[in-house]
């Protein structure tokens, strides 16, 4: 059954049992999946920079998750965090954090610009299919904070390397582009109103840098999807409120996802846009 170009949908708020996913906890002692040569205590050197990865035990991954750091995050880090290794193991998927050069991220607009980040997730997925053989046919990269704004700059300028992308509150930054020569991507977006470190209307950074407006950033993929510039105006008091709009190929789809929080991430939001990917790229289950 075809779904309405644009409807609104209501996430319940989360269960006692699923919040044991807040990124806050400590990671079991078991959950260490190693590959051939690096893995979770030792990276994977590429051209240009370097990756871990966590595999599920005891099976092959049916898919993959990358996971984008926030500033001065690392994927050392990540791999600490007990959440993405739960959520590797429930989904059956590997778990991938690339290291950001200097801890962050070079995107356009961005203050820092340490290297061709566009050729480095080139070099990444062809060594993930490689390597591990993992296909970004059934890998979505999400990002958090400066991570979700390089998840957006993928999605636009290299959108068919990956299944999908779930970016949780970080979008472009000032000039936001023109266009983008990506197809409209399967892109999921989660953001606090109250979020003070990357608010919706975006802030100025310094003087020559701004944080865009999420709204403006959404905006050139609904051009580009020939659907209405629609916004989410409003937040529930606990779970998501999540705005939908498809491409008129199928292909393409645009979530927009509002929290009444500040600046946060739940895996849960992000295992929330893998089912949806999943879902609707066919593979799900």
């Amino acid at each position: 059954m075809s779904c309405p170009a644009s409807f609104v949908r209501t996430l319940p708020p989360l269960a006692a049992a699923a919040l044991a996913g807040l990124l806050l906890s400590a990671p079991p002692a078991a959950a260490a999946g190693i590959g051939p040569g690096c893995g979770v205590e030792t990276p994977c050197a590429i051209e240009g920079g370097e990756y871990r990865i966590r595999l599920p035990q005891g099976r092959a991954p049916k898919g993959a998750i990358i996971f984008l750091h926030g500033w001065r995050g690392s994927a050392e880090a990540e791999m600490r965090n007990a959440a993405w290794a739960r959520l590797s193991e429930r989904l059956g998927v590997a778990f991938i954090a690339p290291q950001g050069e200097g801890g962050t991220w070079s995107y356009p607009g961005a203050p820092r610009q340490m290297r061709d980040e566009f050729a480095f997730f080139r070099t990444l997925a062809a060594d993930l299919k490689n390597r591990f053989g993992i296909s970004g046919e059934k890998t979505v990269l999400t990002g958090f904070s400066m991570g979700g704004s390089m998840t957006w700059n993928i999605a636009c300028r290299e959108g068919e390397l990956f299944a999908g992308y779930v970016a949780v509150a970080g979008a472009f930054w000032d000039p936001v582009p023109e266009a983008c020569p990506s197809p409209v991507p399967m892109l999921v977006h989660v953001h606090g109103t109250a979020d003070k470190t990357v608010p919706l209307e975006g802030r100025a950074i310094g003087e020559h840098w701004r944080q865009s407006d999420v709204a403006k950033s959404l905006a050139l993929w609904q051009r580009k999807a020939g659907v209405a510039p629609d916004f989410p105006k409003d937040a529930p008091a606990q779970g998501l409120a999540c705005q939908m709009q498809e491409a008129g190929n199928g292909r393409g789809l645009l979530e927009m996802c509002l929290h009444s929080g500040g600046h946060s991430i739940r895996a849960e939001w992000v295992e929330e846009g893998w089912q949806l990917i999943a879902q609707r790229r066919g593979w799900a289950g």
